[in-house]
Order: structure tokens, then C-alpha cells, then sequence
């Protein structure tokens, strides 16, 4: 942790929502006149598309049917740690852009399946923005989640997570849902021992849990909407969070335990910019005296 150079770091699996929380942080950026480098978790994957096919390939000719983009030894993540160290440090680092799909071959100028050159970030930087895969991981060899001021879990319960994968990856990215289930079955290994243990390292967690049913993932025509869902917001520290304000400005919203909070799935966005802006401009205003 820095108090110089913040850092805040959004973690969750593929299809929980962390762009959708992404894109609340940066209306609060804008707002509040905050400059924020971001980085993605993508960007520190170990290997380009082609390269990882032929990694799955090998690992299952090896009888390892359990490696995926979730598995540790699949990412850089002490590049990842040491970038967040470096930022701590100076407030300088480097990152780079995997590019998904034709769009955005188009706007880097790069083949979809690859990645950009590493570039270092803009200088001036108020603080450092990660949304990834594993913001808050802490094993034997790396801890990335000690570096990190603010670390926050997106993780909606399974079948959800499962519905909203499956729609965005035959929507956006062509794929049949015989093959997104294959991709969630292989995940399973690492989304229980690396996506997991890593909510247990988070500040504050989100979870949207639908009011509708959900018991077959793999055949739900639509995916519940915010107003089909509860939000759970889990503290890990209640300490000097204003519940009582919450409540009252967060209509319908009640508290199951000393640290946590169910508001209607709605109300995300309002929630997310109650809590975090003055988290934000505390961090920046703690980085300016330091």
C-alpha cells in the first residue's frame, strides 16, 4: 500500500461484471477531476491466443484438463505484482492491451488474439486503477493484494456469473454455448483454488443475487436484470462506513449483519458512487499531502 500512489484494484472471473463497476469508477474519475492509470487483467496473460490453445493442447495430452486463463502459471502475475510495487513507489509503470476481436484490431492496429507493445503510463497519474482476474491474489509466490489500497470483489452468485458469461461470449465473440460451457468446466479448478481465495483479500465485495430463476444456467434465454436482483455488499471492515446514511439514501435497502448491506439490484451504480467517492477522494486528497 501507498499512500503516495493509490492504488485500487477490481477483481472478478469472466462474466462477473467488473467492466460494468469499471465504468461507474470512471464517471467518478471524471467527476471528481481524477486522473487514473488503468490497466487490465488481460493484458498480463502469458500467452497470445494461438500460443494458449497450444498450451491447452499440451496440458491435456498431459492429462491436465484444468488449465485456463484462471490458472495462476497462465499469467504474469509477478509482472502484475511488481508493476503494482513500482506504482506504489513512483507512480510510474507499464502496461499493454490484448486485443479481442476485429474492433479493436482496428483501433490498435494489432491482430486480434495478440498484444500491443508495453507502454509506460501517462505521467502525472492521481492513482492506479486494475479490473481483472486477479487483483487481490496472495499465494507463496506473489502478493499482489498487499499493494493494493482499495481492493473490491465483483462475484454474483454462480449461475448467474455462468449466464452472463455465456450471453456475452455468444454475442460478442461468436462462440456456441456447447463451447463456453467446455471453457467454464475447465475453468472450475482454478475459478475454486485462484478466484476464490481472493474475495477473502478484498475490502469490499458485491455480490447480485437473482430473484428469478437461474437453475439452468445453460439454457436461459435472457439474463436477469438489475431489477431481478438483490445486491449484497459485504465489508470486511465495517469500521467508519455510514450504514445508517446508506440506508436512508439507498430506498429498500437493509442490513443482515454488522458488515452487510442488500439493496435492490438497481441501485448498484448509486451505491457504488455513494461508498466510493469518498474513498476516492480521500485516497487522492492522503496522496497529495504525502
Amino acid at each position: 500500500m501507498s499512500k503516495k500512489h493509490p492504488i485500487i484494484s477490481v477483481t472478478g472471473s469472466s462474466g462477473a461484471g467488473t467492466t460494468t463497476v469499471k465504468s461507474t469508477f470512471d464517471q467518478i474519475f471524471r467527476r471528481e477531476g481524477v486522473m487514473a492509470a488503468s490497466i487490465e487483467g488481460d493484458a498480463f496473460h502469458r500467452y497470445n491466443r494461438k500460443d494458449m490453445r497450444a498450451q491447452l493442447d499440451a496440458r491435456k495430452a498431459e492429462g491436465d484438463a484444468t488449465f485456463s486463463h484462471f490458472s495462476y502459471d497462465a499469467n504474469e502475475l509477478k509482472k502484475l505484482e511488481d508493476v503494482f510495487r513500482v506504482y506504489g513507489e513512483t507512480g510510474e509503470g507499464k502496461t499493454r492491451h490484448y486485443v479481442h476481436d476485429d474492433a479493436e484490431a482496428k483501433t490498435y492496429g494489432v491482430d486480434p488474439g495478440n498484444f500491443t507493445e508495453w507502454k509506460p503510463f501517462e505521467s502525472g497519474s492521481d492513482l492506479l486503477f486494475y479490473e481483472g482476474l486477479h487483483g487481490a491474489v496472495a499465494n507463496d509466490e506473489v502478493n499482489i493484494a498487499k499493494f493494493a489500497d482499495l481492493k473490491i470483489g465483483v462475484v454474483p452468485v454462480i449461475n448467474l456469473e455462468w449466464i452472463q458469461k455465456i450471453h456475452r461470449d455468444r454475442s460478442r465473440r461468436g462462440y456456441t454455448t456447447e463451447a463456453v460451457t467446455d471453457t467454464i468446466l475447465r475453468r472450475m479448478h482454478a475459478y475454486v483454488h485462484c478466484i476464490c481465495p481472493q474475495f477473502t483479500e478484498t475490502d469490499i465485495n458485491f455480490q447480485r443475487v437473482p430473484v428469478v430463476d437461474t437453475s439452468n444456467p445453460f439454457i436461459a434465454r435472457w439474463i436477469p436484470t438489475a431489477d431481478e436482483s438483490l445486491l449484497v455488499i459485504r465489508f470486511r471492515d465495517p469500521k467508519g462506513i455510514d450504514f445508517p446514511y446508506l440506508t436512508a439514501m439507498i430506498h429498500d435497502s437493509w442490513m443482515t449483519r454488522a458488515n452487510s448491506l442488500v439493496i435492490p439490484g438497481g441501485k448498484m451504480d448509486l451505491a457504488m458512487q455513494l461508498i466510493f467517492t469518498p474513498m476516492i477522494k480521500r485516497l487522492v486528497s492522503e496522496s497529495k499531502r504525502a
